[in-house]
């Protein structure tokens, strides 16, 4: 199921450029509209309005048969490499006609250039109200200023189907115990140390591969790898200074060994069906869990601490 927290953001970001270029297209494709017949007319009126359409690629005007009749307009020059280019079975020009006399597209790969873009689309009518042609602008996304905050994720309950061929073979499979899985009382204390008094803020555990993955506070872009021994020898914590547990963390630290001690009931619950990793960040308070049948749930601390081993046996088949 589509995240409504990330449409919202998509959908307000849209909605706030549609407000800047409604009424410049709209005054444009009026004028245009007078000299339609005139190409040098029209691309004088599109060189003219480029400047005042921030962060505008080109513009570009087609007929009412979607045929382009001027070159592209460019903030370097006349490009007349697309003139005569019919456009109708662009992705932009799809839904406009009968809808709207304004459009602005969905972020498409471009042809040329393989990157991300928007166009807005004007219908250009006459005196009469007749369309007789379209007016576009593109623009790159990557020149786009920020229209709002940063999206931030819904803490909903999420489940993912894994690998079709992993789940028809699961019942041909069992658990191999790991020297993770031999050695996990000893793992799991290590991990809760670091992640409440060593300013690591993200771990995820590899059951199966004997490793686990963390993320220092101190240095978030820069992920460490442990592998079994770093993950047995509890010398491995003097390489993490000390650090108070994160104000802004989701996750209270008399959580943390909870949920490692759940991922440890998980892996062993079931011999066919089990825990092969599973991860918990303290400030989004969400924890991960990716099982044999490789199917992936995504939840909070909370919802997953207050779910007993009956329901997750349940889940997990």
């Amino acid at each position: 199921m589509p995240d409504r927290h990330l449409a919202a953001a998509i959908l307000k970001s849209r909605e706030e450029l549609t407000t800047t270029l409604g009424p410049k297209l709209g005054a444009l494709a009026a004028a245009i509209g007078a000299v339609i017949d005139d190409r040098a007319a029209v691309e004088r009126l599109l060189a003219d309005a480029l400047a005042g359409i921030p962060n505008c690629k080109q513009l570009f005007v087609l007929d009412a048969d979607f045929r382009q009749t001027v070159d592209n307009i460019t903030r370097e020059g006349p490009d007349p490499s697309h003139f005569g280019r019919d456009r109708a079975g662009r992705p932009y020009m799809k839904g406009l006609v009968g809808s709207t006399d304004f459009k602005l597209s969905h972020a498409y790969i471009s042809r040329n250039k393989r990157r991300p873009m928007l166009t807005a689309v004007q219908v250009i009518r006459d005196g009469s109200g007749k369309r007789i042609g379209f007016l576009g602008a593109d623009f790159d996304l990557r020149e786009l200023p920020a229209t709002g905050d940063l999206y931030r994720q819904s803490p909903a309950w999420q489940q993912i189907k894994g690998d079709p061929a992993i789940r028809r073979g699961l019942f041909a499979q069992e658990r191999v115990q790991s020297m993770l899985d031999d050695n996990v009382d000893e793992v799991l204390p290590l991990l809760n140390e670091l992640m409440t008094e060593r300013g690591v803020f993200h771990a995820k555990i590899h059951f199966s591969s004997n490793r686990a993955v963390i993320w220092p506070i101190n240095d978030p872009y820069v992920y460490r790898l442990l592998a079994i021994d770093e993950l047995l020898d509890a010398d491995t914590c003097l390489a993490y200074p000390r650090a108070p547990f994160p104000e802004k963390a989701r996750v209270r630290p008399d959580q943390v060994m909870p949920v490692l001690q759940m991922f440890k009931a998980l892996r062993f619950a079931d011999e066919t069906v089990y825990l092969r990793s599973g991860s918990l960040n303290l400030f989004n308070g969400l924890v991960s869990l990716n099982f044999s049948c490789d199917g992936t749930h995504y939840l909070e601390v909370g919802e997953f601490l207050a779910r007993g081993m009956e329901f997750w046996l349940g889940q997990m088949r």
